[in-house]
């Protein structure tokens, strides 16, 4: 295992994501999830990361059995703080007190802001989220806080500049490199020396499968052949100003492949070639796209409320990744008020689409192609 420094701690580059956990029932199943987490820390990762909600609130729970017997010892904890939960200062000491209860130690070692975006910073701004997190770590009940983040590139822009965070988890991978915080955000968090813990690497398994085979033919070129999940995870620990990069694993077999990719790739493991062939599959992925929308927003704000640029988004990513599973769950993540069937038809927007969609016709085409 390679490992790597962490707001001053020494870090496996692969961490344990415990969000994807196997199940059985639609719970986790808890002997094979505590196999797999011993089997990590046995094999060098020495970070894993939960959350208040992973698994309904079983995944605090589930970390804390399979840290007994000496883990715990062996391994960093990180977990998330559920701001949109909060509604006064005092409730932040409430969850993380439960959350130590949960996981049944003393101190977390990592503690974030979970899933900031502009509501949900605000919400921190009012009730002191910093103020708060400064206070427990003199109380010795976290030891390093940060925030995870999912928004717009210019709010995480003004999170960063809010405060000398030590660390900050974002969104990246390949085809996320104008995604949310983005590469900029990511040299913008490094400028300010601002760590980076890297979640999502293979884009919820969208980079694994279904592979379009223009992606698979293109691969064939390389000098060395590799796995999806080699080139998605390598392409990130290439990089020498990453930290720890999270994958959510759900089968043993999957942390095995994992374990072995985060032993042969570090820094600078891909030549430029290797570089330039990556850039030619995302060119490859956004050539599959439905629509050619450039979310540049001058169709919003829509009188129904619809998120156009967030709704053909979404129904790109659809055929980017040949219709997957994943992909058409992403429907779900779209609030109810604001999606594809809201619109009206009322036709403002046609006028003021720079690339001249019929925006109601396919926004109606996209509803039907995710109830199919």
């Amino acid at each position: 295992m390679i490992y790597r420094t962490l707001a001053g701690e020494k870090v496996s580059q692969l961490g344990f994501g415990a969000m994807r956990l196997p199940q059985i029932g639609g719970k986790i199943d808890e002997k094979e999830s505590i196999r797999m987490i011993h089997h990590a820390i046995d094999s060098g990762i020495n970070y894993v990361d939960t959350a208040w909600v992973y698994h309904n609130g079983t995944s605090e729970d589930l970390v804390a059995k399979a840290f007994k017997g000496g883990y715990r010892e062996k391994s960093f904890v990180a977990t998330k703080s559920p701001v949109w939960l909060i509604e006064k200062d005092e409730d932040f000491e409430y969850y993380l007190d439960r959350q130590l209860e949960n996981l049944q130690v003393d101190c977390i070692d990592f503690y974030l802001l979970h899933a900031l975006n502009r509501g949900t910073w605000a919400s921190c701004k009012k009730h002191n989220a910093i103020d708060f997190c400064e206070k427990m770590v003199k109380k010795g009940k976290i030891k390093h806080f940060g925030f995870s983040f999912h928004d717009a590139h210019q709010v995480f822009i003004d999170i960063v500049d809010a405060y000398n965070w030590e660390f900050c988890q974002i969104q990246y991978n390949y085809l996320d490199r104008k995604e949310q915080a983005g590469l900029d955000g990511l040299n913008y968090a490094r400028s300010k020396n601002i760590d980076i813990i890297i979640m999502e690497p293979l884009r919820g398994g969208n980079l694994v499968e279904p592979l379009p085979e223009t992606v698979k033919e293109l691969w064939k070129t390389a000098g060395k052949q590799r796995s999806a999940v080699e080139w998605a995870l390598g392409w990130i620990f290439n990089r020498k100003d990453i930290g720890v990069v999270l994958s959510g694993m759900s089968t043993m077999e999957q942390l095995v492949e994992n374990l072995a990719i985060a032993d042969l790739n570090g820094p600078d493991c891909f030549t430029s070639a290797e570089l330039a062939l990556i850039d030619k599959t995302e060119e490859l992925y956004r050539q599959n796209t439905r629509i050619g929308c450039t979310q540049c927003g001058y169709c919003m704000p829509c009188p129904s409320g619809v998120d156009i640029p967030r709704n053909f988004k979404v129904w790109n990513e659809l055929y980017m990744f040949g219709k997957s599973e994943t992909a058409r769950g992403a429907w779900q993540w779209i609030d109810a008020p604001v999606r594809a069937d809201k619109c009206t038809k009322c036709g403002v927007c046609v006028s003021n689409c720079p690339q001249q969609i019929a925006i109601p016709d396919e926004l109606a085409n996209m509803v039907t192609d995710f109830a199919g």
